[in-house]
C-alpha cells in the first residue's frame, strides 16, 4: 500500500539533506560498538573468548530495546509529527554516547563497569529505534513519488557513511596507539567523536520543516488518536511483509558487514587493524551501491530488484565467508566487498519498500511493529549467535549459512507481495 495518489508537496532541499545525512550519526554511534567490540571486551569484561561473547551479547540486548524505542517514538511521530520525533530521539542518542565516552573501566570499578556499558547500550538502542525508520518515512513523504526509491536510498547510503566513519575512526585509533594507551583511554576517542556529531545533528534538525504528509493529516483531521491501535487493526499484512523484508536486510547487513571485523579477527587470522581497514573498503562499496539500486527500483520496481538481490543472498554468503577465513588478505577483501554489495543493495530497496507497505496514517507505528522488530531479532541477535555457533562448531561457514537460510525463507514473501512503486507521478498542486 502507498499514498502516492494523495496531493503531494515536496519539502525543501535543505530539510531533505538534513534528514538524509543525519543517519550518518545514527549509524556511526550504533555500529561503532561492533567495530570496537574486541577492545571493549578487554576494557570492560577482561581477557578471553567469553568476554567477547559477552560484549556481543550486550549488543544483542541493546537491540532488543529497538522495538520498544520504535513503538514509543513511532507514537510520537504519528501523533505529534516526524520533526518532533527526530529531535527527541537525537537528544537521547547524544546523551547516551557522551555517557559511554565517560564510563569508568573494569580496572577502575570492577564488574560494575560492564553493567554500566550495557545500560548505556540499551539507552542507545532505545533511541535508535525511532531514528532510521523515522528518517526513511520523512524522506519518502517529502520526495516526488517517482524518485522515492532514489531519495530514500540516500538514508541507507548516508548511514553507511556513518559506518565508514566509525570503522575509519576505529582503525585510525587502533593503528596509531599502543595497546596500553588504547585500553587505558584511547577507546574513548571514537565515542567522544560520536557524541559531538550527534549534538551537531540535533542543532541542524531544529531547522527542519515538518513532513508534508503529517501536515496533510492535520489539515484533514486524520491523525490517528491511537496510532498503535490503528495500525494493528488495519495494517497487519503490511506489518508482516515489512517484517519479512527487513529480516533479510538486517541479517545481511549485521552479519555480512558489521560482524565481519570480529569474524576476520577470530576466524580469519587477521589483526584488528587489518580487519577494520577491510571493512572500511566494504563500507565504500555500500555507499556506491545504494543510490544506484534505489534508482533502479524507481525504474523497474521494488519487487523484481528485491527478488534478485535475495537470490544472491541465498547463493553467495557461505562461499564469501569461506574466502574470508582463508587467512589471505586479498581473498578476505573479495569476500567482504561482495557481501557488502549484496547487503547495501538490499537495504537500499528494502527501506522504501517497507515504508510503502503503509499509508501516512500510522506509518511509523507500522514500521515499528514490522521493520524494527525484525531488525531487533535478525540484526541485534545474529552477530552474537554467529560468533557463538562458530566457536562451538569450528566452521567458518556458519555466518554465511545463517544469511542464506533467511534469504530462502523470505523469497516466497517477495514473490507474492504487491508492487509498491508508484505507477505514475501525480501533478503537484
Amino acid at each position: 500500500m502507498n499514498d502516492a495518489a494523495s496531493p503531494h508537496r515536496a519539502v525543501s532541499r535543505k530539510s531533505m539533506v538534513i534528514a538524509a545525512f543525519s543517519t550518518i550519526v545514527e549509524w556511526y554511534d550504533f555500529t561503532l560498538y561492533l567495530y570496537v567490540a574486541t577492545i571493549l571486551s578487554r576494557v570492560f569484561f577482561g581477557e578471553g573468548a567469553a568476554s567477547l561473547i559477552t560484549t556481543l551479547g550486550g549488543f544483542a540486548i541493546a537491540y532488543l530495546m529497538r522495538p520498544i524505542g520504535a513503538i514509543f517514538f513511532g507514537h510520537v511521530g504519528d501523533r505529534h509529527g516526524r520533526r518532533t520525533m527526530m529531535l527527541l530521539s537525537m537528544a537521547v542518542m547524544t546523551a547516551a554516547m557522551l555517557a559511554t565516552a565517560l564510563l569508568p573501566t573494569r580496572a577502575q570499578i570492577g564488574p560494575a563497569a560492564g553493567w554500566l556499558l550495557l545500560l548505556f547500550r540499551c539507552v542507545m538502542g532505545f533511541s535508535v529505534g525511532g531514528e532510521y525508520t523515522g528518517v526513511v518515512a520523512y524522506l519518502l513523504e517529502g520526495a516526488p513519488p517517482g524518485r522515492r526509491g532514489l531519495i530514500a536510498s540516500l538514508a541507507a547510503a548516508a548511514s553507511e557513511v556513518g559506518a565508514l566513519l566509525a570503522v575509519g575512526v576505529s582503525a585510525l585509533t587502533v593503528s596509531l596507539m599502543s595497546e596500553a594507551a588504547l585500553t587505558g583511554w584511547g577507546w574513548r576517542i571514537p565515542f567522544f567523536v560520536g557524541a559531538g556529531l550527534a549534538g551537531s545533528v540535533w542543532v541542524a534538525r531544529s531547522a527542519m520543516e515538518e513532513s508534508p504528509e503529517f501536515e496533510r493529516q492535520k489539515a484533514r483531521g486524520t491523525v490517528p488518536e491511537s496510532p498503535l491501535r490503528h495500525t494493528l487493526a488495519n495494517h497487519r499484512i503490511g506489518i508482516a511483509r515489512s517484517f519479512a523484508i527487513s529480516a533479510l536486510g538486517s541479517i545481511t547487513y549485521y552479519v555480512g558487514i558489521t560482524y565481519v571485523p570480529t569474524f576476520l579477527t577470530s576466524a580469519g587470522r587477521l589483526g584488528e587493524g587489518d580487519s577494520l581497514w577491510l571493512s572500511t573498503a566494504a563500507a565504500v562499496v555500500v555507499i556506491l551501491v545504494t543510490p544506484l539500486t534505489g534508482l533502479l527500483s524507481d525504474r523497474v520496481g521494488r519487487k523484481p530488484v528485491l527478488i534478485a538481490i535475495a537470490a544472491l543472498g541465498a547463493a553467495l554468503p557461505m562461499a564469501m565467508f569461506l574466502l574470508m577465513a582463508s587467512g589471505s588478505p586479498q581473498r578476505a577483501l573479495v569476500g567482504a566487498i561482495v557481501l557488502a554489495g549484496v547487503a547495501g543493495a538490499y537495504s537500499a530497496v528494502g527501506a522504501v519498500a517497507t515504508a510503502e507497505q503503509f499509508p501516512g496514517e500510522g506509518r511509523l507505528s507500522g514500521l515499528a511493529f514490522g521493520a524494527t522488530a525484525a531488525t531487533a531479532v535478525f540484526g541485534g541477535l545474529t552477530p552474537y549467535l554467529a560468533q557463538l555457533l562458530m566457536v562451538r562448531t569450528g566452521s567458518p561457514l556458519v555466518p554465511g549459512a545463517m544469511i542464506a537460510i533467511v534469504a530462502v525463507a523470505v523469497l516466497p514473501v517477495l514473490f507474492t507481495m504487491s508492487e509498491t512503486r508508484p505507477v505514475r507521478v501525480p501533478a503537484e498542486t
